[in-house]
């Protein structure tokens, strides 16, 4: 594995910091804060061709893989400008359309989803199943000619500004399989389309990408919405969850690295007693504690892409990557906000407010502790706790 990156890696890495020339963090917040979407830099980022990473060329993607998509991530998060919709979207439906669609399904999407002129969200999260995706309970019935979509899915982000949703439904309930695997079938919905109905979650911290629950009334869809096979969709799901979960961890580590840069400046530059405070242990040693497992968190995330590159299945280091990163990323905006002061919790300062943010993701959007089971039975090899 080569840990140094390619000129073009590189590029795609500091296109952030270009970005956050225009669009910087006071522009994020200001958004986040009305609920309202990034829709000036999600448009510069298709113009400049950063939406479709994992899009075939053909397609009007770059046709490259996870590990620059995450490096465009990270390095948006380094400035404290990251989107949620790069995950719902290019990470975890438009890079399955392209490895699993029909010819005809990749020309009405990818090419207008890469230029930014429309979007997609992910659907498969259920009130009611949580965590265990196995028992989901949104069901696409056969008619015949095609099917009725029926049921509802929670924590949507970005489903007023989608035009069209990946929604992760079974074709078999759960109670007539004979693995509890089979039955899932993944469609494209207009969200247009007569019989779907989004409605706002009031969410107690601010994003650009506002959370929805979604709810889904016999919604007709034919053969021409089903991507990959009918009843195997699980097999495509690994194509969108482990890629997520890296994702993620792309943007808690480039984050928390954006979080100790401000403690960094800010402790060099506040004087107390004999010297700037930066220069005492009790506020260098939790800074530099957090900085090294940041650090440490970026170089398990690449891995967990450069084998998702490689075509290795990479749920296990996909998971340790996302619990990995955001600990450390919780850890070191903790530690900025400490290194503040009173200072950090002023809106002047702008540390508090990455608190509420980045704690979501040890909860959201498979939580610590069913990370950890999967850690210890898949990757450790311990009996299986659920």
């Amino acid at each position: 594995m080569e840990f140094e990156l390619t000129q073009e890696q590189q590029m795609i890495y500091q296109y952030g910091s270009q970005l956050a020339k225009t669009y910087d963090r006071k522009y994020w917040m200001e958004k986040a804060e009305n609920r309202e979407f990034t829709h000036e830099m999600w448009d510069q980022m298709g113009k400049d061709g950063f939406l479709g990473m994992m899009v075939d060329t053909q397609y009007g993607g770059a046709g490259l893989g996870m590990m620059e998509l995450a490096l465009l991530m990270e390095g948006m998060s380094n400035e404290g400008i990251p989107l949620l919709m790069l995950v719902a979207g290019p990470t975890m439906s438009l890079a399955p359309i392209s490895s699993h669609g029909t010819e005809e399904q990749k020309q009405k999407y990818l090419p207008a989803c890469c230029a930014g002129t429309k979007q997609f969200c992910f659907a498969i999260t259920e009130a009611d199943a949580g965590s265990n995706s196995m028992k989901i309970t949104t069901m696409a019935k056969s008619n015949g000619e095609g099917y009725k979509l029926s049921g509802s899915k929670t924590f949507i982000s970005g489903a007023d500004v989608a035009d069209y949703a990946l929604v992760v439904a079974r074709t078999t309930a759960f109670k007539d399989v004979d693995k509890k695997t089979d039955g899932f079938t993944l469609f494209v919905v207009d969200m247009k389309a007569k019989g779907v109905e989004i409605q706002p979650i009031d969410m107690s911290f601010v994003m650009p990408e506002v959370q929805h629950s979604v709810f889904f009334d016999e919604v007709e869809l034919g053969p021409e919405n089903v991507i990959g096979e009918v009843g195997k969709g699980f097999n495509i799901l690994f194509d969108c969850l482990n890629p997520e979960r890296v994702i993620l961890a792309a943007m808690c580590v480039g984050l928390g690295r954006y979080a100790l840069d401000k403690a960094v400046d800010y402790a060099s530059e506040r004087e107390v007693f004999n010297g700037p405070i930066g220069a005492y242990q009790g506020i260098q040693h939790p800074l530099a504690d957090a900085k090294t497992k940041i650090e440490l968190a970026s170089l398990l995330m690449r891995k967990a892409a450069w084998g998702i590159d490689q075509g290795f299945t990479e749920g296990g280091d996909a998971n340790m990557a996302k619990y990995a990163a955001a600990e450390a990323g919780i850890e070191a905006v903790d530690a900025a906000l400490q290194a503040h002061g009173g200072n950090g919790f002023t809106k002047e300062y702008g540390i508090f407010d990455m608190y509420p943010f980045m704690r979501v993701f040890r909860t959201a959007p498979l939580n610590r502790e069913v990370i950890l089971s999967y850690i210890g039975s898949h990757v450790m090899g311990l009996p299986k706790s659920y």
